[in-house]
């Protein structure tokens, strides 16, 4: 493996490799709350969710386990068994079943589009013939783009919301291959228990409890033009919904700026704060002062991706709990596992044991 260095302040480059936690990044992990949310319109039908869990490596047991998580990859796979066992790609949680091949519809009647507001539009109109219980409308008020989705039943679920914002964005960003910032996004439905995650998501500023689901972005990103041809649409598909769900993060931010370089490193020599700071030519106190204003700070930036690490190389055939732990930088198998039950409530050989139980 091609050794990493620190070299006057800048983080050099290495190659990503198989072995390397470089070529794991970018996935991340999502709270089991998601995948139970998921799973609820299947339940209640009676389908057999078992073999749609072990084709996604979700062992049945972390269901139960409040704090447990799953990759985006196997969130992924399990959205699109659920599409196929249901005939429908919006999970069941609409009166009209959002039939298979809708979202791949929907991506060619965007890509004629010249900005992201006629996209926007577009994606509008063709969820409006696809869906009953909903409907969005885009406006421009003052400086701001907001879109407001409208409930046109009574208990339409967040998850439901939560499905159309995910379809909407993640379509968008890739068409102008870019994050759009989020202003604030409201939600008319109840704040849960895992809130947190859903701010993880969208971003800081999301609330609950709204009379109406309001998205709220700086109206001057509705003039950036839709980038992407159809040439690129069936790459784009393929890992969709993944990619959704890696979320369009902006590129930019200096938090996102911090992981790529911890990305680059093992993290057992992850560099101390100063040293990052001087790799953004900052002083400590300003990098400080803008990672906790992007809600992001150093430290829960590090265990984000210990966390996500850990799940992934856990989830690896032949994987050794000492092994992963040593590789995430822990001078002891023990303390990787009360990290490890802190993040997901297993030990580190349950969650192993379980990923494996899956497989097979």
């Amino acid at each position: 493996m091609p050794a990493a260095s620190i070299d006057d302040g800048r983080i050099c480059h290495m190659e990503n490799s198989i072995d390397h936690p470089a070529a794991l990044d970018g996935r991340g992990s999502i709270a089991i709350q998601f995948v139970e949310d998921a799973l609820a319109v299947a339940r209640r039908r009676g389908l057999a969710l078992a073999p749609m869990l072990a084709d996604a490596g979700i062992a049945p047991a972390r269901l139960l386990q409040p704090r447990a998580r799953v990759t985006v990859t196997s969130f992924g796979q399990l959205w699109r068994s659920l599409a196929d066992a249901m005939d429908d790609e919006f999970f069941g949680l609409d009166s009209h079943p959002m039939r298979r091949g809708s979202f791949r519809m929907m991506c060619h009647a965007v890509l004629g589009a010249s900005t992201l507001e006629q996209a926007l539009r577009r994606q509008i109109r063709f969820l409006g013939l696809v869906l009953d219980d909903q409907r969005a409308v885009l406006r421009r008020e003052g400086g701001d783009a907001v879109v407001v989705v409208e409930s046109l039943r009574a208990g339409v679920p967040l998850f439901a919301y939560g499905t159309v914002m995910t379809l909407l964005l993640g379509l968008g960003c890739w068409l102008v291959n870019r994050r759009v910032p989020i202003t604030c996004l409201d939600f008319a439905a109840p704040e849960p228990t895992h809130a947190a995650e859903y701010r993880l998501l969208f971003g800081e500023r999301t609330r609950f409890g709204a009379a109406t689901t309001r998205l709220v972005f700086d109206a001057s990103a509705l003039e950036l033009p839709v980038l992407r041809r159809a040439a690129e649409l069936d790459d784009f598909l393929t890992e969709a919904p993944a990619n959704f769900l890696v979320r369009y993060r902006n590129p930019h931010s200096f938090a996102a700026r911090v992981r790529r370089c911890l990305r680059e490193v093992e993290p057992e020599d992850w560099p101390d704060f100063q040293t990052i700071a001087r790799t953004f030519r900052s002083t400590p106190s300003t990098l400080r002062r803008r990672l906790d204003e992007e809600g992001q700070p150093y430290q829960a930036i590090k265990d984000a991706l210990r966390r996500d690490l850990a799940i992934e190389l856990l989830a690896m055939p032949g994987s050794s709990v000492l092994d992963v732990a040593y590789r995430l930088g822990f001078a002891e198998a023990s303390a990787f596992h009360r990290a490890f039950r802190r993040w997901t409530g297993a030990s580190p050989g349950a969650y192993r044991d379980r990923a494996n139980d899956a497989r097979d």
